[in-house]
C-alpha cells in the first residue's frame, strides 16, 4: 500500500487551502535514492508547506534528518546530518519557468500534480555528496597510516612459484 506522502496530489487544491503536510520517510523508500550504492540509510521528517504566490502555486519544503552513507575514501559507513529549506514554484509545463521569479525555484508537477515524495527527493539529492568522504578531521585513517598497515610485515611465508623458473631454464 502506497504511503500517503508518496501519492500524487493535486497542487491547485493543496495551494488554495494552504495545506501542512508533515512527513517522516526512510529515504530507502524514495526510489530516485535506493539506487545510490553509498546509501546505506537514514531518514528525513519534515513540513511541506502549501500556498499561493504571484498567482502561482508554490511549497515551502523544511526537512531534517540524517544519511548514512559509505565514505568513498575510506569504505567505513558515516552519518551525513541533512537540513535544508526551499520554496518551489510548483509548474504544470517548463515554458512557465522562463517567467519565474528568481527567489522561486521551478519544479515541474505534470497535470496539476505532485508527490510530497518527489519534493523530498530532490532536496536530498541536492543536499548530499557527489563522493561521501568523511571530513578531514581524522575520522579516516591518513593514507600513511593505511600505507604502513599495508607494509606491516606479516607472519605469513612469503610464496614464490616461479622462483626457480630461471634455473629451470638453463638446464639442457
Amino acid at each position: 500500500m502506497p504511503q500517503p506522502w508518496s501519492k500524487p496530489l493535486e497542487v491547485d487544491r493543496l495551494s488554495r487551502g494552504a495545506a501542512v503536510l508533515d512527513f517522516d520517510v526512510e529515504l530507502a523508500q524514495l526510489p530516485r535514492l535506493s539506487s545510490r550504492a553509498e546509501l546505506i540509510g537514514g531518514a528525513v521528517r519534515g513540513t511541506v508547506r502549501f500556498g499561493r504566490e504571484s498567482g502561482r502555486a508554490v511549497a515551502d519544503v523544511t526537512l531534517e534528518g540524517a544519511a548514512q552513507l559509505t565514505c568513498q575514501r575510506c569504505m567505513r559507513p558515516m552519518t551525513l546530518q541533512l537540513s535544508g529549506y526551499v520554496k518551489v514554484a510548483l509548474l504544470s509545463s517548463a515554458a512557465e519557468a522562463s517567467t519565474l521569479a528568481d527567489a522561486l525555484e521551478p519544479v515541474l508537477a505534470p497535470e496539476g500534480r505532485i508527490s510530497v515524495a518527489e519534493l523530498i527527493e530532490e532536496e536530498v539529492l541536492l543536499s548530499l555528496p557527489i563522493v561521501p568522504m568523511h571530513e578531514e578531521d581524522g575520522q579516516c585513517p591518513s593514507p600513511e597510516a593505511q600505507s604502513a598497515a599495508s607494509d606491516a610485515p606479516t607472519d605469513a611465508v612469503t610464496q614464490r612459484p616461479f622462483a626457480r623458473l630461471g634455473e629451470l631454464l638453463n638446464q639442457k
